[in-house]
């Protein structure tokens, strides 16, 4: 369900803990006080509820026993005062509340709302508020969790997520991991999430994105308070509506020797079609030329498919060495397999010293062995393949992306990009990215080979790993989107992603063409 407003947010993500240093900072440095804080919350979120549920009916409030409750309570009593029709359960005891919490309890109170403690509410009643609600604000569990819930607060967000109504989440999903985005247990999933003072990077990878749904950001004003208080970011928000902005436009007089050379060396027997949407791929996303390295009976195929891509039938890893020296990027790994031929091409690929995206089985290759840690190349593990480079479980990568993430750049060197719902980025020279987004259509075979060909093609157009795998990522993402909302998620095919590319990019490039005389032209 698309809601309305403006969900313009800012681009640093914090952990839980710096958000809560971050608030700190503003009350006890800076001398404001935490209720008239818990207010503004409250009154900012209220307006988004409205905003995105005019005609909401029934109100449930959930409230917890902290500030998360706190400001259930006051959104509660806001739209008791607005006359809406609010029932509240306090799914912690009331006498447990102390400070603003407790004070936000007292104001609704006194403002009109009927408070019932969960612990005097009988099962069928529980289930009749569920049942009876137009909209469900969740503000149960704050950023403090970090592991299942327990009850009654696991019984409340399964009924959250049985409920027909949507939830609107204040802060974060109860639940959900406000820094590493996992679920350990019972999880609210909302419709939408009003979030304040920082963006917690737990709303943007992981379990997040499906668990958050529509994000809004409210700043409560602390935004120069928030930079003075000294926390670092612990990720950075990127999409491609920002990021494309980092993409020199193409001056009239551009030739195809401005845009790199990609090589793609994909496609052992059976799996033809790797190499071939790859390089597909990297010629859709501007590269000046694109040779494709595959198996012999793949060239007449690949030619028909895309005759602007130069294709070479290959036997033997010996082969492969003049086309490396012609190449600026090389791509490696998608459909090579593990036997001899996929050895042997990888072994030139490294052995080159060229910059080079590493992909599929390239890296399954690279988990096997010992490999040589490498500052130029690009790895791109979906969370199995980072789980072999680490020796490890699928369920440990996801329990912390961005530090599995980091963790397979100490052993390898380079830019790694954890593909996944909320892609993470992380090199040694910035801080780590996420893409924000995510597209259940993109869980298909072939979508990763897509991305290595877009990625291979600005690596040889910008010349920076970082930024390149940033931007392909959300490049990547933007294509999927944009085919969804056709096609929609279960039919889409990667081939769909590749022709998306162009309508993608005809607009950004226009955008970077306004006020520069018109259009830009592009030259054989």
């Amino acid at each position: 369900m698309p809601l309305s407003g403006d969900h313009s947010l800012p681009e640093d993500l914090y952990s839980a803990d710096a958000v809560r240093e971050i608030d700190h900072y503003v009350i006890d440095q800076q001398g404001v006080d935490g209720f008239e804080l818990m207010q503004a919350a409250a009154a900012s979120a209220f307006r988004r509820l409205v905003r995105y549920w005019p005609e909401a009916g029934r109100i449930l409030v959930l409230c917890g026993a902290g500030n998360n409750g706190g400001d259930g309570y006051l959104v509660a009593a806001n739209a008791v005062r607005h006359g809406l029709d609010v029932d509240c359960l306090a799914v912690a005891p009331t006498e447990k509340l102390s400070g603003d919490a407790r004070k936000a309890w007292e104001k609704a109170v006194e403002d009109g709302v009927r408070v019932r403690e969960l612990a005097d509410v009988d099962e069928s009643e529980v289930s009749e508020h569920f049942t009876s609600a137009g909209l469900i604000v969740d503000a149960m569990l704050g950023t403090g969790v970090t592991g299942a819930p327990r009850e009654p607060f696991a019984t409340m967000i399964h009924g959250c997520n049985e409920a027909d109504a949507p939830v609107l989440a204040i802060d974060l999903p109860s639940g959900l991991n406000a820094t590493t985005g996992t679920v350990a247990g019972e999880t609210v999933r909302a419709a939408a999430t009003v979030t304040f003072i920082g963006l917690k990077a737990g709303l943007f990878t992981g379990q997040g994105p499906e668990c958050a749904g529509e994000v809004a950001f409210e700043s409560l004003d602390t935004d120069d308070w928030a930079r003075e208080s000294g926390q670092r970011p612990l990720a950075r928000r990127v999409d491609w509506a920002g990021i494309h902005k980092a993409i020199p436009r193409r001056p009239r007089a551009a030739h195809k020797g401005r845009f790199g050379h990609v090589l793609i060396v994909a496609g052992d027997r059976g799996y033809g079609g790797a190499g071939l949407m790859t390089a597909e791929a990297a010629s859709r996303a501007g590269a000046g030329m694109v040779t494709l390295a595959t198996r012999p009976e793949y060239v007449a195929p690949a030619l028909a498919r895309c005759p602007s891509v130069i294709v070479q039938g290959l036997i033997h890893g010996s082969e492969l060495p003049p086309l490396i020296s012609a190449a600026d990027v090389i791509v490696c790994g998608p459909g090579i397999g593990q036997g001899a031929w996929g050895q042997q091409m990888l072994q030139q690929v490294v052995a080159s010293g060229k910059p080079r995206v590493l992909d599929a089985d390239a890296l399954n290759l690279m988990a096997s062995r010992v490999a040589q840690p490498a500052e130029n190349q690009i790895l791109t593990p979906h969370p199995g393949e980072a789980a072999r480079l680490l020796e490890c479980g699928v369920e440990d990568i996801e329990n912390d992306r961005i530090q599995a993430a980091e963790e397979i750049r100490r052993l390898f060197g380079g830019v790694i990009l954890l593909k996944g719902a909320g892609t993470v980025v992380v090199s040694g020279a910035a801080v780590p990215d996420i893409i924000n987004g995510s597209n259940p259509g993109m869980a298909t075979g072939g979508m990763g080979d897509v991305l290595s060909g877009i990625l291979g093609s600005l690596y040889a157009q910008l010349g920076e790993a970082h930024l390149s795998a940033s931007a392909a990522a959300a490049l990547h993402l933007a294509a999927a989107n944009r085919a969804s909302e056709t096609l929609g998620y279960m039919g889409l095919l990667p081939i769909d992603v590749i022709d998306a590319l162009p309508r993608v990019l005809v607009e950004s490039e226009r955008g970077s063409m306004a006020g520069k005389g018109g259009k830009g032209a592009v030259e054989d």
